[in-house]
């Protein structure tokens, strides 16, 4: 038989039986992809903004697929929750409204810089150099690196100190994470807000006044104040016990720095 014809067959026996083998395999080692990832993935809203806890929205997908929360997407709210817990056939579960706050109120008015700053404009960079350049070594340098990191324009620095607009949070947390001074946190928005206090100075009264004058002077006069000993003044600021506190508002209304405040109830 001619070489040529041989060496034809060959490599088409070979061609067949590799085809075959797979085949084989494909069905063999085949994976079976859960339809309710994808049905998942389309209702979140693709942010991929971290606030559920998982690697963005198709890690989070997968994970309510294998049986985690359904309520955990900060981004879609109540909305999404809904719509997950139709799909997984479950109950949807109270899902908590977390905003984000900026403990502080040292804005341009009541601080002043104790230094030119002209190095990156960035508060990470500014924290570096002697805590920042502000009088007030614990608060917002304003310069936006909580802006920039949120996905949603919900900041923005206003008279030197970083804002949130409520309306536009979604309490993911890109912000609190990038906060070198750590005083950013998400606040839960329940039937009966509680109060905050604006303020994160650890200094003696006096000191405290000299660098801003709207810190927490660490008095104890809402501690005084407070009907269920929910405030109490640990390392010269105050701090409110929210398992305990009641919402009454008391202590608010009785600081003589108005540092303590109270949200309004968010209403989406």
């Amino acid at each position: 038989m001619n070489p040529i014809v041989i060496a034809t067959i060959l490599v088409a026996v070979i061609g067949l039986l590799g085809a075959v083998l797979l085949v084989v395999a494909s069905k063999v080692f085949a994976v079976t992809e859960d339809e309710r990832v994808k049905e998942a993935e389309l209702v979140l809203p693709g942010a991929n903004c971290g606030g559920c806890g998982y690697a963005g929205c198709s890690a989070y997908a997968k994970a309510v697929a294998e049986g985690a929360p359904v309520n955990q997407c900060v981004a879609g709210g109540a909305a999404v929750t809904e719509k997950l817990a139709m799909i997984m056939g479950v109950e949807a579960g109270a899902a908590t409204e977390y905003k984000a706050m900026v403990a502080c109120l040292g804005d341009n008015t009541h601080t002043h810089k104790r230094y030119e700053y002209h190095g990156i404009p960035t508060c990470a960079a500014c924290n570096v150099l002697y805590n920042g350049d502000s009088s007030c070594p614990f608060g917002c340098l304003g310069f936006g690196d909580c802006a920039r990191a949120c996905k949603f324009g919900a900041i923005q620095v206003v008279d030197g100190v970083a804002r949130v607009d409520r309306d536009k949070c979604t309490g993911c947390g890109a912000c609190k994470t990038v906060c070198p001074k750590r005083i950013i946190f998400l606040y839960a928005f329940k039937e009966r807000p509680k109060p905050i206090v604006m303020c994160s100075n650890h200094k003696k009264a006096v000191d405290t006044r000299r660098d801003c004058t709207a810190g927490c002077l660490g008095c104890g006069k809402c501690v005084r104040s407070c009907p269920v000993q929910a405030v109490e003044v640990r390392d010269n600021v105050a701090r409110v016990d929210y398992n305990k506190c009641i919402g009454c508002g008391k202590c608010a209304k009785d600081c003589p720095v108005n540092c303590i405040t109270i949200p309004p109830k968010y209403t989406a």
